[in-house]
């Protein structure tokens, strides 16, 4: 059963978790991150989440290695190179962010034959074999519409602001997007654009549709891509429209200086970059014998108008609003998931 682990989380659970517990099934296995994009904020916060906790259960014996490897490109087939090279290398398990839900089944299945554990989180795969840790990215979606609803009972036109192509979240995000229309049909959405989930592409694409669009009332998006299209509405000279933000640093540095000016309004959400970390015990665990459920559900992380101030103050400069997890955290989710 997939069941959503709370994010309450006590700060002894969120740096603890470690003492007292014996690692002796786990102390000689290796474990490998293999991530297929590394091109935005989110991307960067995650393979630095990863470092922190994995450079400390290495430090304390809980696991031998904990390498990361990206790949030089977000495509299918090198990442399903990059997991080959991993299998022959001997892993124990590999955690994988994927650049596709099916087009590494493959490789999955060769290194699950080869004993070796896979989990895949974020962009999670298909291959039953494989373990998935992941936020329900179509709810993600649908939870847009509804804040935008009750914004605006009326409806309106609205853009919406894609991923990266080929993924399972972009997909899954999209989804949602296009349920939360369909539940809310006063909404209508005009124009899509991709924004590869970084401020740059975002505010090219946005950019390049504005002077073709009617009045929109809302930007439906994918996260790192808001502060893209604000700047892309500001540079067109034309009104701001309510922008979904995504827990980034210079969103939410921007949310701010609009409230403070106009009383802007919206919301953020994403989910945390820490996940990885959470893939990571739950391999461990694995590789602990322990019986852990193939779906693994994780709640995203939303900020509201009245949580602004205290993201902010809790969000690094250039990074993004985040939790990390501990094992006592895989436990509760593992646990839960067996309910």
């Amino acid at each position: 059963m997939k069941t959503i682990l709370a994010l309450t989380l006590s700060a002894a659970t969120l740096v603890g978790g470690l003492s007292g517990a014996a690692f002796a099934e786990t102390a000689d296995k290796t474990i490998a991150l293999s991530n297929n994009y590394a091109g935005n904020s989110w991307r960067q916060a995650m393979l630095d989440s990863w470092k922190k906790i994995t450079g400390k259960a290495v430090s304390d014996g809980v696991v031998k290695s904990a390498d990361a490897f990206t790949t030089a490109e977000n495509q299918a087939t090198e990442q399903a190179a990059q997991i080959q090279n991993m299998i022959l290398q001997g892993y124990s398990a590999i955690v994988i962010n994927s650049a596709s839900p099916t087009a590494l089944n493959g490789a999955v299945k060769e290194a699950c034959d080869a004993g070796i554990v896979v989990v895949s989180f974020d962009g999670v795969v298909t291959e039953p074999c494989a373990w998935r840790v992941a936020v329900d990215f179509k709810k993600m979606g649908a939870g847009q519409l509804d804040y935008l609803a009750k914004r605006y009972p009326d409806g309106g036109n609205l853009l919406e602001i894609r991923g990266l192509a080929g993924t399972s979240v972009d997909t899954e995000i999209h989804d949602g997007i296009a349920a939360g229309v369909s539940a809310n049909s006063k909404f209508k959405v005009v124009s899509a654009v991709q924004g590869d989930w970084t401020q740059t592409v975002a505010q090219k694409s946005v950019a390049g549709v504005l002077p073709s669009l009617p009045q929109v009332v809302g930007v439906v998006t994918q996260g790192g891509d808001g502060f893209g299209a604000a700047e892309a509405f500001k540079a067109a000279g034309r009104p701001t429209p309510t922008i979904i933000l995504g827990n980034r640093d210079d969103e939410l540095r921007w949310w701010k200086a609009q409230k403070d000016a106009s009383g802007y309004e919206t919301m953020s959400v994403s989910i945390a970059p820490g996940v990885s970390t959470l893939a990571f015990w739950v391999a461990q665990q694995i590789l602990d014998g322990q019986d852990v459920p193939k779906d693994l559900v994780v709640p995203f992380l939303s900020i509201d108008q009245a949580g602004l101030e205290k993201a902010l103050e809790n969000t690094q400069a250039g990074g993004v609003a985040n939790v990390e997890y501990s094992l006592d955290d895989a436990k509760k989710v593992i646990a839960a998931a067996k309910k």
